[in-house]
């Protein structure tokens, strides 16, 4: 199997929370601090150390009243920030092209956390260590789907090969516009945005940050190079006139 991912189509999304249950028992994720937040249903609020699946409900009441619906997860980008900053390599890159966080190799300093650009990637308070969706990888391994692709009632979520999905997703864009629903749009679908595509990408019915998405995600590492290479320009000319101060000193 090639690089695998998620197509998820909102537009078929009907709030039922399966995916975040399924994936909570699957990977034996923590409970979360449950309440009423006054925002709709929705009673996680985000993704987290312990909320790798989140469905968001957005009531829009103007001009027609409607409910937009997502289930949102860790993006897997193909440039991804978090691998980037890992001091000690917990955070890896697997054969299915997913991103992974080893928890017996993290040292729980963090810097994976502020690197995301969709805050995905969290610490829980009992282990201090980071946290995020696998995309089930002990079932990939298996030869099996992750559980919230498996047990999703109407195929809003849906697993496979990459490049298929894609295909598949820029094919049902074409028939909700031919169908009169001008504001789908695809998100995280092109290998050309900001972190190179990402491998959980979205089909929208609104702009992304309706949905709580940042609309032009940027990899946060991608002006690193650049920044070491000044970094030992300036650390080249301060040794040239340490040099030239010791010999002006010695004459």
């Amino acid at each position: 199997m090639g690089r695998v991912g998620f197509f998820t189509d909102t537009s078929v999304c009907i709030g039922c929370k399966a995916c975040e249950v399924a994936c909570k028992e699957w990977n034996a994720v923590p409970d979360d601090v449950l309440g009423f937040t006054g925002m709709s249903y929705d009673n996680t609020k985000g993704l987290g150390a312990s909320t790798w699946r989140h469905v968001a409900f957005v009531e829009q009441p103007q001009p027609d009243f409607r409910w937009l619906m997502a289930s949102d997860v860790c993006k897997h980008c193909t440039e991804a920030a978090c691998l980037d900053v890992c001091p000690t390599g917990s955070l890896f890159r697997t054969e299915f092209g997913t991103v992974v966080v080893q928890e017996d190799v993290c040292n729980g300093c963090g810097y994976c956390v502020p690197a995301c650009p969709y805050g995905v990637i969290g610490k829980r308070e009992d282990d201090g260590l980071a946290h995020k969706c696998t995309m089930c990888y002990d079932r990939l391994g298996a030869g099996m789907e992750p559980a919230c692709a498996k047990t999703c009632p109407t195929d809003s979520i849906q697993f496979g090969d990459l490049d298929e999905l894609r295909e598949r997703a820029s094919r049902r864009l074409e028939r909700l516009h031919e169908a009169g629903v001008g504001s789908a749009r695809l998100y995280g679908h092109s290998p050309a945005d900001g972190v190179g595509g990402t491998a959980a990408f979205f089909l929208l019915l609104d702009e992304p940050e309706v949905y709580g998405l940042p609309p032009d995600p940027v990899v946060t590492t991608r002006d690193l190079p650049s920044m070491w290479r000044h970094a030992a320009v300036a650390a080249a000319g301060l040794l040239a006139g340490l040099v030239a101060l010791s010999w002006r000193g010695r004459s």
